[in-house]
């Protein structure tokens, strides 16, 4: 499979965030399988320190690994679902690409389902539910957008810096 390029502009509030116009770009692609967090999570603090923005590394490296176990999720049953329906298709991926310009760093996920995430509500013992509610009070601003080119979905997180600075 060719190397997809990093998804367009994304709307934000106050304007638009260009990630292919950033100098500081990353892709990575995945087996949809739990060891892809860690993965993921190891790919973006080793990125960060490269980049010199290790100072966002915690919240890049949290971030990643709530939509990363999000499209994990949701790819595998995807798959599910195509194979109960007689599609068999091979082992699903996600795919990760970071973005930064020095100051703010943009997190998409890819996975292969169409379906929007919506945050839950989970109770006080729940185990699970809690992850976009996580990445909506981490990143400075989140997202969801179907890419025009391929199936599934994009979600995206923008962690800046400076809180003052949305792009």
């Amino acid at each position: 499979m060719a190397r997809p390029g990093a998804p367009g502009a994304l709307p934000v509030e106050g304007g638009t965030a260009s990630p292919e116009h950033w100098p500081l770009r990353s892709y990575l692609e995945l087996a949809a399988l739990p060891t892809a967090v860690p993965c993921a999570r190891l790919h973006a603090k080793n990125i960060l320190h490269e980049w010199r923005v290790a100072h966002l590394t915690d919240t890049v490296e949290l971030l990643v690994s709530e939509i990363v176990t999000n499209a994990v999720r949701a790819s595998a049953e995807h798959a599910r679902r195509r194979q109960d329906a007689g599609q068999g298709i091979g082992v699903p991926t996600v795919r990760l690409w970071l973005s930064s310009n020095g100051h703010r760093v943009l997190t998409q996920v890819w996975d292969a389902d169409d379906r929007v995430p919506a945050p839950e509500t989970a109770g006080l013992a729940g185990e699970s539910g809690r992850g976009l509610l996580l990445v909506e009070t981490l990143s400075s601003q989140w997202g969801c957008f179907a890419p025009g080119d391929q199936d599934g979905k994009i979600v995206w997180a923008l962690c800046v810096a400076d809180a003052q600075d949305p792009f």
